[in-house]
């Protein structure tokens, strides 16, 4: 018999946070898969055409690292017609020495959010102007709001354009992120002049037609582009990556599959063997990242497994010190 740890989203709520900790933890699994020791499989997708939904399973090893996850991944994006969160899922934690289950973190994607608004924080620490005054993000979901709260945190913009197809909710997104970093946010319908007055833009959606175009990227602009995680989807405009000074990919052979770079490869703007710097190449010095304040940069995150891993670890431990989590014996 062993001890097994569940942990509710709830519990995971009370111990693990958007901070500047949880940006070191991500950041230092950028950094391990720079070292070449990782092993990380290709992401096994799934999508659904009927259902509007997709899902993905991702995992990675990382040596020197107690633990391991595997990490379920569904998105159902016609939920919330029906009073249904349109992301969820659930971490396995296994022991990395014996493979034994440890802990089963039911986090409903919590976790899969503050990795990922966690990774756009490594990207605008390492690529963004060092000084950051305005700042766009374009959607208005949960990721718009955490990306900007992580953003905040690296790079302390005082002034956020948020931007979304439904102006409504682009207001209440605004408000929310001037409530957790009182920042001056609002919500705007030009995209272009917001983007063109920005050193920062993220971009959060599941969009599958270009919403930033090449000719609005400007000298001393930053973009991480995180919500193309899916062949079919893209935000930039296949020629900005060809435009940007230096072009980032969080794994080049994902982006190259599922992120902006495949889009840009199939119109033909980026050749298809392009090889880009890794940003974890760029967080260990091993290629350089933003050479001066004038530069256009691009990161193209499309989430990786390293992530999963390195965030379940800092879980299970930040849970199991504040005494959280239920036991079941297997």
């Amino acid at each position: 018999m062993r001890d097994i740890y569940v942990l509710s989203e709830a519990m995971l709520r009370q111990c693990v946070h958007l901070d500047l900790q949880a940006i070191e933890v991500v950041e230092g699994a950028f950094a391990a898969l720079a070292s070449g020791t990782v092993i990380m499989p290709p992401i096994m997708s799934m999508e659904l055409h009927d259902v509007h939904g997709e899902v993905d399973v991702k995992t990675a090893y990382i040596p020197g690292l107690d633990s391991f996850a595997i990490k379920m991944s569904p998105g159902f994006f016609g939920n919330p017609k029906v009073g249904l969160p349109s992301v969820n899922g659930l971490m396995i934690v296994f022991a990395a020495k014996t493979g034994l289950v440890e802990a089963l973190l039911l986090d409903n994607g919590y976790l899969t959010d503050v990795r990922t608004a966690a990774a756009g924080a490594v990207a605008a620490r390492h690529l963004a102007p060092e000084r950051v005054t305005t700042a766009t993000v374009v959607g208005t979901g949960v990721q718009a709001r955490l990306q900007s709260i992580a953003a905040h945190l690296v790079r302390p913009f005082k002034t956020l354009n948020v931007w979304g197809r439904d102006l409504d909710k682009a207001d209440a997104c605004a408000k929310d992120i001037t409530d957790a970093t009182g920042a001056d946010c609002r919500a705007v319908s030009d995209l272009e002049a917001a983007v063109r007055a920005s050193e920062l833009l993220v971009t959060t959606t599941p969009a599958r037609e270009s919403l930033i175009k090449a000719d609005w990227l400007h000298p001393g602009l930053h973009i991480t582009a995180m919500g193309s995680d899916q062949a079919g989807k893209h935000e930039l405009d296949p020629g900005a990556l060809a435009k940007a000074d230096l072009y980032v990919c969080d794994r080049v052979s994902q982006c190259a599959a599922l992120g902006e770079l495949h889009v840009a490869i199939d119109a033909g703007t980026m050749p298809a063997d392009a090889s880009p710097p890794e940003l974890g190449d760029i967080v260990t010095g091993k290629a350089v990242g933003r050479m001066s304040d004038n530069q256009i940069t691009v990161c193209d995150l499309t989430g990786t497994g390293a992530q999963d891993t390195a965030i379940s670890t800092y879980a299970v431990k930040a849970a199991t010190a504040a005494g959280l989590g239920t036991i079941i014996q297997a």
